[in-house]
């Protein structure tokens, strides 16, 4: 790797990066630390480390102290992890300043973890991104040894794609008919196309939503993982889409696959699972109330972002509402606070430690459904004690007053995600 190639790398991130317009997202960092932010290609993490350097430098930071690298630079396609250390050199001929690392996708590079901790030992400032949580793995974790701090980054939140469109609430946002019918607009946007940053001005969404699918299926899940049967890893991924709402075992999913006509073992819909949970394409909650074994083999699995559900289904509103409340509280709390409830009872989401409850119900004016999620928080009080419990439906609103005390409030979605 030459170095003068690097310093144009370089160079090229100082003359364009001050100058991107960005809509700001919550960023805390600690002023010290050294952090790797995660995700899955597309959500924002590239636009996180722009709003760090501009942020730096309205703190008076100099541009030549940053170094900005993106691995997914064709240039830098050939680079190996002991030619790392050309990065500091390239700098080192360029300025005297002390440098603050920023390397964009840098799970390109296999073993690129010896050098970020290298980095941190000689206590330079370094923030690194990633489309992969395998870079998150025990191994990887060991070697960086605690140098790194984690930040979990998805595609936008309700509220960051309001604000991202310009929209912005005030405590009466509700009581604005114009405001109201702006928020519920957007919502419906939203809730079919999903959240990631650059899908909202692009008119053909499904199309680019398909891209970036392909994309994350080549890139991420065939190359990175080695994948010879194409055939049974799309199936497998359409079959979880179809089963969104429901716990589902990796047997069931096997001979789903198999009736297709494809061969596929369980412990290969295991391993490609594996795969895209690491992909940060899909993540799943299990079942509180089971024990230790059915719990590692029937999950609910959910995508991380509605707009790539969406791209699999026909006619899939309901999918679509219960995928955005997973999503909502996966953002929230980690995998051992949130669960499914499923032992005599059927309840969405459950928060033991909170005390909560969550159900999805598209419509209430059904009412042998409406009657179902009611029964589920009912039952589910009488045994585990409720603080709060929730139906979420499409855009219906009422509280029910239940005879053994239970108060449940019906929220709809685009409410509730703005609280």
């Amino acid at each position: 790797m030459k170095k003068e190639t690097v310093c144009d790398i370089i160079r090229e991130g100082q003359d364009y990066i001050p100058d991107i317009e960005l809509y700001s997202r919550p960023l805390e960092l600690e002023k010290e630390c050294n952090y790797v932010f995660v995700g899955i290609r597309q959500c924002g993490k590239s636009y996180m480390l722009y709003q760090h350097i501009q942020q730096l430098l309205k703190e008076g930071h100099g541009i030549k102290e940053m170094v900005y690298v993106n691995f997914d630079d064709e240039r830098l396609q050939l680079m190996d992890a002991s030619e790392m250390d050309v990065i500091l050199q390239a700098h080192a001929s360029m300025s005297d300043r002390e440098p603050i690392f920023f390397f964009d996708e840098i799970q390109n590079i296999d073993g690129w973890e010896h050098f970020a901790r290298r980095l941190a030992n000689q206590k330079y400032r370094v923030f690194i991104t990633g489309s992969n949580a395998k870079m998150l793995s025990r191994d990887i974790a060991t070697t960086l040894g605690g140098r790194y701090l984690t930040r979990n980054v998805y595609p936008f939140t309700f509220k960051e794609y309001l604000g991202s469109k310009g929209i912005s609430l005030d405590p009466n946002w509700e009581h604005s008919p114009k405001l109201r019918a702006a928020v519920e607009r957007a919502f419906n946007v939203y809730f079919h196309y999903g959240g990631f940053p650059d899908v909202r001005d692009v008119v053909a969404k499904r199309i680019w939503l398909n891209e970036l699918y392909n994309k994350i299926f080549f890139s991420d899940l065939i190359v990175r993982n080695n994948i010879r049967n194409e055939a049974a890893l799309r199936l497998t991924i359409r079959r979880i889409a179809d089963n969104v709402k429901q716990p589902v075992a990796y047997n069931r999913i096997s001979n789903l696959v198999k009736s297709a006509g494809v061969n596929c073992s369980p412990n290969t819909v295991i391993d490609y699972i594996t795969f895209m949970r690491e992909a940060c394409m899909v993540f799943n909650l299990n079942n509180y109330a089971s024990k230790f074994a059915e719990r590692e083999t029937i999950k609910k699995h959910y995508f991380i972002d509605n707009g790539l559900l969406n791209i699999f289904l026909t006619d899939g509103e309901t999918s679509l509402l219960e995928n955005m409340v997973a999503i909502h509280l996966h953002q929230q709390y980690d995998e051992s606070q949130l669960f499914y409830y499923n032992k005599n009872v059927e309840v969405d989401f459950y928060l033991p430690e909170e005390r909560t409850a969550i159900q999805v119900c598209y419509n209430m004016s059904d009412t042998h459904t409406s009657e179902r999620e009611i029964n589920g928080l009912v039952k589910l009080h009488a045994f585990e004690p409720l603080r709060h419990a929730i139906i979420i439906t499409r855009d219906e609103e009422c509280v029910i007053q239940e005879k053994n005390g239970l108060s449940i409030e019906v929220k709809p979605i685009w409410k509730w995600l703005l609280e």
